[in-house]
């Protein structure tokens, strides 16, 4: 029986991480800040529309700050314009940090590259990690040496309630008559986070959450693996 069993989409020690590491964010942050509102990938949550300007990012920084708790005076927008690369007839790359965070005269800085604008989900999701590093290395909760800040940062998207959004932004793949291109983003696979959403969600008591239905096919399989290992493991 054991071979038909649940089986969690991370290896333990990723699932370790994730358990660990979410138990000390909610501690952190509090439990009003995890049962809050679920943003999805929608004009009623995101109601700009596609951003194509420096103005427009900015408006969408402030909104986001706002739901992660971010103070819009404390932060101010870096916006580099950039020229994606030509595309390939077929291109596979992994992205690192697609914006930037640092701090200056006592204001985070948030850097964001003008070729992040053309996908809205993307933005959202560079906006979102960004604005993390605000709320765990700017007001002193981890060190800045901590060697799993990147990871844990894309998780504390998902405590403030922008995980659907971060898990879709996780993979990108995209085909037309000039070929294809596939690109991480971030710092989590889509496993971890469809691990990390089905805790989330089981913590929320959402055993079948109505929001599931934004995530992109690959993670929200991977949350339904998740939420059924853990039914399985309680």
């Amino acid at each position: 029986m054991g071979w038909f069993a649940p089986r969690s989409p991370v290896p333990a020690d990723e699932q370790a991480w994730i358990e660990d590491s979410f138990a000390w964010l909610v501690a952190e942050f509090g439990e009003d800040v995890v049962h809050g509102r679920v943003y999805e990938p929608t004009r009623e949550h995101f109601p700009m529309g596609h951003v194509v300007t420096e103005q427009g990012v900015c408006a969408l920084m402030y909104l986001i700050a706002r739901r992660m708790g971010v103070h819009p005076g404390h932060i101010a927008l870096d916006y580099v314009a950039a020229q994606p690369e030509p595309r390939r007839r077929w291109q596979h790359a992994y992205r690192g940090p697609a914006g930037h965070y640092h701090e200056e005269d006592g204001t985070a800085v948030i850097t964001v590259y003008g070729d992040q604008t053309a996908r809205r989900t993307t933005l959202i999701a560079t906006l979102a990690h960004e604005l993390g590093h605000v709320r765990l290395l700017g007001e002193r909760r981890i060190p800045d040496d901590r060697p799993d800040d990147e990871p844990l940062t894309d998780l504390l998207t998902v405590v403030f309630g922008l995980g659907v959004v971060t898990a879709n932004a996780a993979f990108d793949f995209t085909a037309d008559d000039r070929g294809w291109q596939s690109q991480r983003l971030g710092y989590m696979t889509e496993q971890m986070y469809g691990y990390a959403l089905a805790r989330y969600s089981l913590h929320r008591g959402e055993p079948d959450p109505p929001w599931a239905r934004h995530l992109d096919t690959n993670p929200r399989a991977y949350m339904r693996q998740a939420l059924r290992y853990l039914h399985r493991a309680a």
